[in-house]
């Protein structure tokens, strides 16, 4: 019998073995923490940045097939499918991202990355809490590998490249995801939140992200000595007029009970103090939710740069150029009905009062993509809370990709998979 319970213990089910009845998720997370906060801090000492995350797919592919999984990987750059077939059911795909930013981090953790600035990069860190996502999605894949007589279905496990480009789901969906391992009928994620406490879950209805796009502007313009402006069309002074038009969009040209948000992050121009250069550059991120005020916005961006060119006169070739790249991060709709479910289930993990709701916010992500096929699956993007509770009594909560950010790793491991590992169960049943 000794030697039974041993095997058992290898294989990762002696969980299926309690005198009580069904293990719980809650036993299986309290048993497997030492396990995940080790892997945990293993992936934040080693972030790898958009496209690079060889290293990173590798030891998520390898754990996976520990438990269970077939797994597919440089599936849409490096990006992984681990497949758990358990039955009959309903499939549910449940995806994490992988990849960090290029930034040093300053958080003085004795587990801080090891990527330093130096030999030409900026260093690498996990400040958006993407090794925070794929440690609760490791520890979800754990417990549903050993609850198997819990559940029937196909549990889809994406591991996604280059969330932080925008880029990564797209590259996966064009790849043929859908097409190769089928259409799920939910898919699920989650996003850690810098405010939200940790030991709670924030769930948001409807519109939760926006539309992220980048919009460069050319400014052009006629030279001249910076001692002679008389002699120029000056491209500093329309690059300029421009920005403060723009400004009008939202607060005189958008419905107020719309949302937008556009913002000019870079303004480039000239080379030396006294000359006036021949052009300008300027790049926006414009940030909507309905395709309506996203085109709108784009109408009067082009408008108000040929009124400002046209009133400095310059003539019909040195119009400025809009740049609207045709790719951009789809703003996020959390489904209504699947939202509702996943409350309930979140409610029956960790209690009513540890599920609060989640404002929109203006930021994006493109797990949005999943739900955005023509096969239209139901998809949910919850807010993870991870702020610790001395940074909450401080104030001091930097916000994700600050080179301060951290959760709290222990309560947000337990919180993330309690709730996903329930939500997923109650789904896969029916529930």
């Amino acid at each position: 019998m000794k030697k039974l319970m041993l095997t058992l213990l290898s294989i990762g089910v002696i969980g299926l073995m309690s005198w009580n009845g069904p293990i719980t998720p809650s036993e299986l997370i309290d048993k497997d923490l030492p396990y995940l906060l080790a892997f945990y801090k293993t992936r934040h000492q080693e972030p790898e940045i958009s496209l690079q995350e060889k290293e990173t797919a590798k030891a998520l592919a390898g754990e996976l097939r520990q438990i269970g999984f077939d797994v597919t990987e440089d599936f849409g750059g490096y990006g992984i499918v681990g497949i758990l077939k358990n039955g009959d059911g309903p499939m549910i795909l449940y995806r994490t991202d992988m990849d960090a930013l290029p930034m040093a981090e300053k958080t003085g953790l004795p587990y801080t990355s090891k990527r330093v600035p130096g030999e030409g990069q900026d260093g690498a860190m996990h400040a958006c809490g993407h090794d925070m996502h794929m440690t609760t999605w490791l520890g979800t894949a754990r417990a549903l590998a050993n609850m198997k007589d819990q559940w029937k279905g196909t549990l889809m496990l994406i591991g996604q490249p280059a969330e932080e480009i925008g880029a990564g789901a797209k590259l996966m969906i064009d790849n043929g995801l859908y097409q190769t391992f089928g259409v799920p009928d939910y898919a699920i994620g989650l996003h850690c939140s810098p405010t939200i406490p940790a030991g709670q879950v924030g769930f948001g209805k409807g519109y939760t992200m926006a539309n992220t796009e980048k919009i460069t502007i050319n400014v052009f313009g006629k030279g001249a000595h910076g001692a002679s402006p008389h002699m120029s069309i000056d491209p500093v002074v329309i690059a300029s007029m421009i920005v403060m038009d723009l400004q009008t969009i939202v607060s005189r040209n958008i419905k107020p009970t719309d949302a937008a948000v556009v913002t000019v992050g870079v303004f480039q121009s000239g080379t030396a103090y006294n000359i006036i250069p021949d052009g300008a550059k300027l790049e926006l991120t414009v940030r909507t939710y309905s395709e309506e005020t996203r085109q709108y916005v784009h109408k009067r961006i082009k408008e108000i740069c040929r009124g400002v060119a046209m009133g400095a006169g310059l003539p019909e070739d040195k119009m400025p150029e809009v740049i609207i790249p045709d790719v951009f991060t789809p703003a996020n709709y959390n489904d209504p009905e699947l939202m509702d479910d996943l409350v309930t289930s979140a409610q029956k993990a960790i209690g009513e009062a540890a599920v609060v709701a989640a404002e929109p916010l203006m930021i994006g992500e493109d797990f949005s993509r999943y739900g955005l096929t023509p096969e239209d699956v139901p998809a949910v993007l919850y807010w993870l809370g991870t702020a610790p509770q001395a940074r909450i009594e401080s104030g001091d909560l930097p916000g994700l990709h600050s080179p301060f950010y951290y959760p709290d790793p222990e309560v947000s491991i337990k919180t993330g998979v309690s709730v996903t590992t329930q939500g997923l169960l109650d789904l896969f049943n029916g529930e």
